[in-house]
């Protein structure tokens, strides 16, 4: 088998993953109630610093960070590195609805 087979095996496994992903993605039901980030603001240095929610709120990041810990979130994640908590998007194989991906507001 050729480089170019296990390259287009591979490629067409990870589309396959995506678009699973995006059917799991709207079949979800544990983020009733949750608001969903679709825009991020970014300091100079390209870090996140602030989100907006479909709903329109403006969220610094410690808020947001709140927020996220209490389940008020869709589709993010608290972890800790760094020596601090950080949100992450949901590993989900989607990289459009990735944080660093949205649109800036």
């Amino acid at each position: 088998m050729s480089q170019n087979d296990f390259n287009q095996i591979y490629n067409q496994y990870k589309q396959q993953g995506e678009e699973q992903a995006m059917v799991e993605e709207s079949m979800e039901t544990n983020s009733i109630g949750k608001e969903k980030i679709v825009a991020v603001r970014k300091n100079d240095d390209g870090d996140i610093i602030a989100f907006k929610t479909e709903s329109g709120r403006e969220l610094d990041y410690v808020t947001a960070l709140d927020e996220a810990k209490l389940g008020k979130l869709a589709h993010v994640d608290v972890f800790h590195k760094y020596g601090r908590d950080i949100i992450r998007s949901e590993p989900d194989g989607i990289k459009a609805n990735n944080l660093d991906q949205l649109p800036p507001f």
